[in-house]
C-alpha cells in the first residue's frame, strides 16, 4: 500500500501548491506575447487589455511582438516556456488551428503543448483594394480577375493564415487566379495595399477598417455571416457567394501544465476585461465581437478549427512553402 499512499500524497501536495501559487499570482511581470507584427488585430487587442489587467493586479503586463513563420516563433516560443501563467500567447487561428496543416514539421503541437484561456475575439475579414483597382464590388472583382489571370497580387498576413486561406477558399469558389504576396502580420500587409505595391486582400476588420474609412483602401464587402452594424452599407461576400464567411478568431493560451487554478484566474480577468462597456463598444465600432467562453469550451474550439482547416488544405491542394 505504500506506494499508492506515496501517489496520493504526491498529488495532495500538487493540488496544494498549484492552489498556493494561484492565490499569490501574480507576483511578477507577465508577458503576452503577439506573435506577428505590430499593429495587426492580435497586437491591438493585447495592446487594450494589458493596462486593464495591469490596473487590476498592480503588476506591468507586457506585450511583446515575436513575429516570423506565421505566428509560429512566438508559439513556439510560448509552448516552450514555462508553465507558471507568466507567458502567454494573443493570437489568431492561423497559429492555433492552420498551422499544423500547413507546416507539418512544427516544432510545437497546439492542441497538447498548449493550456487553452480563453477566446478573445472574432473580427470578419474585410475584402479590400487599392482604390485604384477598376472595381466596385466583389462580382466585379470576380470578373475583372478572370479577365487578368495572375495579374492581381493578393497581400496576406503569413503563408498559411488565416486571411490566406480566405483568398485560396475564395479562388476555389470563382476561378480566379492571383499572386499571393506574404508578409509578416496583417499591419504590413494593408501598408503595402495602401501603397500600391499589392492590390487586393482579406484581413481582419479591427486592424483594416481604419485604412477603409481613411479613404485609403476601398472595401468591396465583409465576409461575416450577416451585415455589421458599424458599416452596414458594406455588402457581406456571402451575398455573392452564399455560405462564405471567414474571419480572425482570437485567443489566449499558456503552456502547457499551467496549474488550472492559475488559468480559471486568467480567465476571469479576461472576460471581466472584456464585458466592460468601452472595451465592447470600442471594438463593436470596429466590426470586432467580443467572445469569452471557458477554456475547456475554448480548448474544444480550437481542436474543431484544427480539423476543419485541415479539410480545406487537403481539398484545395495548395503548396506552402
Amino acid at each position: 500500500m505504500r506506494p499508492f499512499h506515496a501517489i496520493l500524497a504526491a498529488a495532495a501536495l500538487a493540488a496544494f501548491a498549484g492552489a498556493a501559487g494561484a492565490q499569490s499570482y501574480p507576483n511578477k511581470p507577465i508577458r503576452i506575447i503577439v506573435p506577428y507584427a505590430a499593429g495587426g488585430t492580435s497586437d491591438i487587442l493585447a495592446r487594450q487589455i494589458g493596462p486593464k489587467m495591469t490596473e487590476a493586479w498592480g503588476q506591468p503586463v507586457l506585450v511583446e511582438n515575436k513575429p516570423g513563420a506565421n505566428g509560429n516563433v512566438g508559439a513556439d516560443f510560448v509552448a516552450k516556456s514555462a508553465p507558471d501563467g507568466y507567458t502567454m500567447l494573443l493570437a489568431d487561428i492561423g497559429a492555433l488551428c492552420i498551422s499544423p496543416s500547413v507546416f507539418p514539421q512544427l516544432p510545437f503541437d497546439p492542441t497538447r503543448d498548449f493550456s487553452p484561456i480563453v477566446m478573445v475575439s472574432y473580427s470578419p475579414h474585410v475584402l479590400a483594394v487599392h482604390p485604384s483597382v477598376p472595381v466596385n464590388s466583389v462580382q466585379e472583382l470576380i470578373s475583372y480577375a478572370k479577365a487578368n489571370p495572375g495579374k492581381l497580387n493578393f497581400a496576406i498576413s503569413g503563408i498559411g493564415g488565416a486571411p490566406h486561406l480566405a483568398g485560396i477558399e475564395f479562388a476555389q469558389r470563382t476561378g480566379v487566379n492571383w499572386t499571393y504576396i506574404p508578409y509578416k502580420g496583417g499591419s504590413q500587409a494593408v501598408a503595402d495595399v495602401v501603397a500600391g505595391q499589392a492590390n487586393v486582400l482579406f484581413n481582419g476588420m479591427l486592424a483594416t477598417w481604419p485604412s477603409v474609412t481613411g479613404g485609403r483602401l476601398k472595401a468591396l464587402a465583409i465576409s461575416s455571416s450577416k451585415r455589421v452594424a458599424s458599416a452596414a452599407s458594406t455588402p457581406i461576400v456571402a451575398e455573392t457567394l452564399p455560405g462564405f464567411e471567414t474571419g480572425s478568431f482570437q485567443g489566449v493560451v499558456a503552456a502547457a501544465g499551467t496549474p488550472r487554478e492559475i488559468v480559471a484566474k486568467l480567465n476571469a480577468e479576461f472576460a471581466r476585461i472584456l464585458s466592460a462597456k468601452d472595451i465592447k463598444d470600442r471594438l463593436a465600432a470596429q466590426g470586432t465581437e467580443v467572445r469569452t467562453d471557458t477554456p475547456e469550451s475554448f480548448g474544444a474550439f480550437i481542436r474543431n478549427e484544427t480539423a476543419r482547416w485541415a479539410k480545406v488544405v487537403k481539398e484545395s491542394g495548395a503548396k506552402f512553402e
